[in-house]
């Protein structure tokens, strides 16, 4: 009985607090969502700044603070920080989804039109765009997955104005602009390459954004074909086209790009390849680095293509040492497949 009315109490908290950010109306200050600030990121030279934003509770209320944490409410459930990544002529909005789901919302920094990447909460997409004024236009979907393109159809009855939806699988909600590999399109002045990357999905697209006359570290989103230090379960796939995903299209990219990846897995995946090469120093010292950032909730994201293939034993199939611990074959599809099989079972 107590713990039930404990459950209502924390339950009827959530959802005031909740509601009274998404309305906009308190005449408290302090439950409002406060201003965006810069922050600088002293773990990584020259990656520029990030920036944070974080709800306030009343601090006449410790409690309630408490009992977010210990809930994991916060804002609306985030499972990490809101935060912010500068790269060359856009920022990249990271907005924690779900359980551990990320959206993202790419912005022209000139033009301050945008796209989003696999809205499955639409309503905070749309309480972002509106609180920074920005023009959204696009939303690009990695693949048909509910925790990805399970929100779009609502995205588009919220927003009430024309959206493109990019995707290259029919099964993905709202599409409207079916793409395939090599296809471009711009958002503002950003230009935007597909890849087509099936395996998780047959129909599996990651995005590739650049600034308009191709300088800077450019930004890719990866859904679930590449998560840092890991890469997605083969459901429709085989371990030839996870390889050319990988280690043909994706490690072509320049090893500056910026890799945003569809979920927080990375203590998990990084624990795996620790397992894979124990002698990997790289990978030990992202796992606290790691630990650090989620600690404070922080989001681990985004890696670099380059740092991928020094710590990620599904990119370095080609390494003595990976392919030893997958049973000495040299073969580097094999030894592909036969780290998603092991992975598939493995417990950190």
């Amino acid at each position: 009985m107590f713990a039930s009315a404990w459950r209502s109490v924390a339950t009827s908290v959530e959802t005031q607090l909740t509601a009274t950010y998404f309305r906009g109306s308190s005449s408290n200050p302090k439950l409002l969502l406060r201003s965006w600030r810069t922050i600088p990121r002293a773990d990584a030279p020259g990656f520029g700044a990030i920036r944070r934003r974080f709800l306030a509770v009343p601090v006449i209320c410790p409690s309630l603070v408490k009992l977010q944490k210990l809930r994991k409410v916060g804002f609306r459930g985030m499972h990490s920080t809101l935060e912010d990544v500068q790269l060359e002529g856009m920022e990249i909005k990271i907005l924690p989804a779900l359980q551990d789901n990320y959206m993202y919302l790419i912005v022209d920094t000139k033009t301050r039109e945008a796209a989003v990447v696999d809205p499955v909460e639409p309503e905070l997409v749309i309480k972002t765009v509106q609180e920074q004024q920005l023009t959204l236009s696009k939303v690009l979907t990695t693949h048909h997955h509910w925790d990805h393109a399970g929100g779009n159809e609502k995205l588009l009855k919220l927003w009430q104005k024309e959206l493109d939806v990019y995707g290259g699988d029919d099964r993905i909600g709202a599409l409207n602009k079916k793409v395939q590999q090599d296809d471009t399109f711009t958002i503002g002045g950003l230009h935007v390459k597909c890849l087509s990357t099936p395996c998780h999905t047959t129909g599996h697209i990651c995005y590739h954004v650049t600034a308009q006359d191709g300088s800077g570290e450019g930004a890719v989103f990866t859904g679930d074909t590449l998560f840092q230090g890991g890469c997605g379960r083969f459901f429709e796939g085989t371990p030839e086209e996870m390889y050319e995903a990988l280690c043909t299209k994706l490690s072509a990219l320049p090893d500056a790009t910026k890799v945003f990846c569809g979920h927080e897995y990375t203590l998990q995946n990084m624990s795996f390849a620790r397992h894979v090469e124990p002698d990997n120093e790289v990978i030990q010292q992202r796992i606290e680095w790691a630990k650090h950032r989620r600690a404070s909730q922080d989001p681990t994201v985004p890696s670099t293509i380059g740092e991928e293939k020094s710590w990620n034993p599904f990119m370095r199939v080609h390494e003595a040492a990976v392919q030893k611990h997958a049973g000495g074959a040299t073969d580097p599809v094999v030894t592909m497949g036969k780290l998603r099989k092991e992975k598939d079972t493995f417990k950190a």
